[in-house]
């Protein structure tokens, strides 16, 4: 049925699944040669488990329900978390220095 349907134009393929490229306020490392879609992110039973390279051997990060979480996991271990700045405190009011 598919051959038929491919040689008369009406086959469709299921569409490439997208992937997010920032989540939890991190910019996620993405691969295109990752089935999963995210660098240091690999499917194992139907979970996501993260992982890294260190002195030349792969150290878990976790194992996780989704890859996107699999990812934040990941761009925190390599050092993408950057910390919501801390809130500007007035120096002066009215007129005056404030300690």
């Amino acid at each position: 049925a598919v051959a038929y349907a491919r040689a008369v134009g009406e086959y469709q393929p299921p569409p490439f699944p997208t992937v997010a490229t920032e989540a939890e306020g991190l910019r996620l490392h993405l691969s295109s040669s990752s089935a999963t879609g995210y660098r240091g992110v690999r499917e194992l039973s139907g979970r996501f488990q993260a992982y890294r390279s260190v002195d030349g051997g792969l150290v878990s990060l976790g194992t996780f329900d989704t890859a996107v979480e699999g990812a934040v996991a990941y761009a925190r271990a390599v050092g993408e978390y950057q910390p919501p700045p801390f809130p500007t405190v007035a120096t002066e009011a009215e007129g005056l220095r404030l300690h």
